[in-house]
């Protein structure tokens, strides 16, 4: 890579974010490690990946206030942003649509959901080219739920990562000429915490016999796939998919 390109990963603590994290350090990019409570785990990357010079930001990115603060603070340390990957989610334990509350739903979509519109709102301002930018791309990470509904277990999270497809349509075709392209990958079965944050784990291991490829997938495979978006080897792809389900 020529010229040093800086990134911001929203969530990046953990999973898929910090794997992405490690892959785009790794190749050569200046890395905003982003996370929400788990300090020492972000900070244990920046350890790990301090030859890059990573920054480290706490930041709510379902709070307007923490995203805008998020961005600025990226202004002053890192200058200019070059690639957003909206990665920050969450999810509670599985439950059916009959027993969800507001309180849960509201949480899942201001972070999901909102959160990611707010990230895309501050990174287009600072991207696109209309506006005094250089360009760049933004990467949503969405999930194979948007498609199955997740029925019986996270219909709520299912619903928020449908409409992070439909931002990714749409965002995509509104900055197409400003120098922007979004693009989003839809992760399946991977192994990471958050199941554990679902309340079974070992989920993956119950569901795989389903999966064509008899496996989960690795948090390491969805950054390859993200990196590949990021990069100038895909600038014709825009509001386009990557699922990375082993066939499902």
């Amino acid at each position: 890579m020529p010229d040093q390109r800086n990134v911001l990963i929203t969530g990046s603590g953990r999973g898929i974010g910090a794997a992405t994290a490690r892959l785009l350090a790794h190749s050569g990019y200046r890395v905003c490690i982003n996370y929400l409570n788990d300090s020492a785990a972000a900070d244990a990357l920046a350890n790990e990946l301090k030859d890059s010079r990573p920054l480290v930001i706490q930041a709510d990115v379902s709070s307007e206030q923490d995203v805008d603060r998020l961005f600025h603070t990226i202004d002053n340390e890192m200058g200019q942003l070059d690639a957003l990957v909206n990665n920050a989610a969450v999810l509670s334990t599985q439950a059916r649509v009959e027993s969800l509350t507001a309180d849960r739903i509201n949480r899942i979509l201001s972070t999901n959901v909102t959160g990611a519109f707010m990230c895309c709102r501050q990174a287009v301002q600072r991207l696109s080219t209309a506006r005094g930018g250089k360009g760049g791309a933004i990467v949503n990470v969405s999930s194979l739920a948007a498609k199955t509904g997740a029925p019986g277990e996270y219909v709520d999270y299912a619903a928020s990562k449908a409409a992070i497809d439909a931002l990714t349509r749409g965002l995509s075709k509104e900055v197409a000429t400003d120098g922007i392209r979004v693009n989003a990958v839809r992760p399946g079965f991977i192994d990471t915490d958050m199941h554990a944050d679902g309340g079974e784990p070992d989920r993956i291991n119950r569901l795989k016999e389903r999966i064509p490829m008899k496996r989960g997938g690795t948090a390491d495979e969805v950054a390859q796939a993200i990196a590949w978006l990021l990069s100038d080897d895909a600038s014709y792809v825009t509001g386009s998919f990557i699922d990375i389900a082993g066939g499902y």
